[in-house]
């Protein structure tokens, strides 16, 4: 339990961190938060990326079959993530609206 409430923060905290910088970088606010459920989708197959390309339909399938087979403390974990990047947007989105204009 211990493990799951350490594991959230830290992907909380990470992904936050990685999309407020690409946030500030790139100046698209919900970029991070559209390719991050790609990039996991990517990470937890063993499926080569050049398979998403050349059977679209199967990879994807597989993918999304491996996504929802593994556990609650997985899925948890990985929604964290989705969470820091999207509360990063709307920290973005504050900061440019109260006048900071990053980089």
């Amino acid at each position: 339990m211990i493990q799951l409430v350490l594991s959230v923060i830290l992907y909380f905290v990470i992904f936050f961190g990685i999309s407020f910088i690409l946030n500030m970088l790139l100046r698209r606010t919900w970029l991070m938060s559209v390719v991050y459920p790609i990039i996991i989708v990517i990470v937890i197959n063993d499926i080569k990326i050049f398979e998403y390309i050349k059977h679209p339909l199967n990879s994807f399938g597989e993918a999304f079959r491996v996504l929802f087979s593994s556990g609650y403390q997985d899925i948890i974990i990985l929604s964290a993530g989705f969470v820091g990047t999207i509360v990063s947007g709307i920290v973005i989105r504050i900061l440019r609206r109260s006048g900071y204009q990053m980089f």
